[in-house]
């Protein structure tokens, strides 16, 4: 499994991710702050990492940058996006869900997760 990381504002500390899942975050990160939105991303903490649950507040004037392990983009479940595009579109804000097997299957988004004219990369 390769992990990618998120790197935001002054934050030292890269936020950890694994690589396919970064990739759909991207895309619904991305489209949301290039509509000058802002919202809250959370997720649990990983295995080796101390139990629980982070919540950072994004917003489209602080610097975001996105690393892949993987040099290869990946290709996007298209049910994936929306699920997580509905949960950033929620007053909660985008909650990272594990992807179920069936989006892996088919529903592939016709672009990857390469970046795009305007957006974070």
């Amino acid at each position: 499994m390769r992990v990618g990381s998120i790197y935001y504002g002054d934050g030292a500390s890269p936020i950890q991710i694994e690589d396919r899942t970064l990739a759909h975050l991207k895309v619904v990160i991305s489209t949301k702050l290039r509509r000058g939105e802002s919202f809250t991303l959370s997720w649990r903490h990983p295995e080796g990492e101390p139990t629980g649950r982070s919540t950072i507040w994004l917003h489209p004037s602080i610097p975001l940058r996105f690393v892949f392990d993987d040099p290869e983009p990946t290709t996007l479940s298209r049910e994936w996006v929306e699920e997580l595009a509905s949960s950033a579109n929620s007053s909660g804000g985008i909650l990272v869900v594990a992807e179920h097997p069936e989006d892996e299957a088919g529903g592939t988004v016709d672009r990857s997760d390469a970046p795009e004219s305007g957006t974070a990369s």
